[in-house]
C-alpha cells in the first residue's frame, strides 16, 4: 500500500521563520538548519525522530537550549 498524504509526517514549521543565533535553533519550530533543510528528503521515521528532538528541547531548561521569545 503506498502512504497517502494523509499518512504523511506533518512538518513542524509554523511559519514563524527567525534562527537565533546563541541556539541555533528556529524561534517557531525548534529545529536546526540542517533539520529544516533535510525535511523533504527524510523518511517518515526520520521526521519521527525530529519530532522526538523538538519535544526534548522544549522540555529543556531554558537556560540551556530555549530559542529566545
Amino acid at each position: 500500500m503506498k502512504p497517502t498524504v494523509v499518512d504523511a509526517v506533518a512538518s513542524p514549521c509554523n511559519s514563524v521563520c527567525r534562527m537565533d543565533a546563541r541556539t541555533g535553533l528556529c524561534e517557531g519550530c525548534w529545529r536546526t538548519l540542517d533539520e529544516i533543510a533535510g525535511w523533504s528528503v527524510m523518511d517518515d521515521d526520520e521526521k519521527r525522530a525530529v519530532w522526538n528532538a523538538l519535544a526534548e528541547r522544549q522540555a529543556a531548561p531554558a537556560s540551556k537550549e530555549s530559542p529566545a521569545r
